[in-house]
């Protein structure tokens, strides 16, 4: 009877804390389990719109190579307003702007990579339209709106890449000195492997510059601190 009494006593003290903490335990596991549904419906909504956004990738691509820029602008637009959110959009977006401005369309070009920069979700996405529409900005000789779009931080893969468009744009300033620096800073962050290097290398030496070699650590410029201070 003591060993019935004790029992007793335990299911009513579980039915005392049920009725008090039950519904809420419910809800809980409601909201739990809608919470995993969403998720899985979720990465299902995603999977489905990059397929099909890469369908609309193809199209871009297909009209780049049959050279129709109205196929091609229509299928990017298409890209962008439908899958903004893939990667597909930003790629297809700077294919676009590759194709207008090899075709002389510099107002198509500059908003496509105007669109990756306002609307990309990848950084090096983001980074190269920055690179690609300072290098336009640069041939308008706006200067100083090229100059802003180089300004922050930027993937480690593109540094060398930003320094030398920053150097195009200071020697088109004509403040040489601070081209060298910029110029001997892409080679540096480039490393050997850089298949832009030799190329760098070119404009640094047409405007009276030197390599970081064993053994030349020397700036022609004279401005040496500076220049070991940039390739740090």
């Amino acid at each position: 009877m003591a060993y019935d009494h004790e029992e007793q006593e335990q299911l009513d003290a579980i039915k005392a804390w049920w009725k008090q903490y039950g519904n809420l335990i419910t809800w809980f596991l409601i909201i739990l389990l809608s919470l995993f549904v969403v998720w899985k419906a979720w990465g299902v909504y995603k999977v489905k719109q990059a397929s099909q956004a890469s369908v609309l990738f193809e199209e871009v691509k297909k009209a780049i190579q049959e050279k129709d820029q109205i196929k091609v602008l229509h299928a990017v637009t298409d890209v962008q307003e439908k899958f903004s959110g893939t990667n597909y959009a930003q790629m297809a977006s700077l294919l676009g702007a590759k194709s207008a401005f090899e075709s002389g369309d510099l107002k198509t070009a500059k908003m496509q990579l105007v669109w990756v920069t306002e609307h990309g979700k990848a950084i090096e996405f983001k980074s190269l339209a920055k690179i690609r529409l300072a290098g336009i900005l640069l041939d308008e000789k706006s200067y100083d709106d090229a100059q802003k779009l180089l300004e922050g931080n930027f993937p480690e893969a593109l540094r060398s890449s930003i320094a030398d468009r920053k150097g195009d744009i200071l020697v088109a300033q004509n403040k040489i000195d601070e081209a060298r620096v910029a110029y001997q800073s892409a080679i540096s962050k480039g490393g050997p492997n850089n298949p832009e290097r030799q190329y760098i290398q070119l404009k640094l030496d047409a405007i009276g510059g030197s390599s970081l070699v064993p053994g030349n650590k020397t700036d022609i410029s004279g401005n040496r601190v500076a220049l070991e201070a940039a390739v740090k």
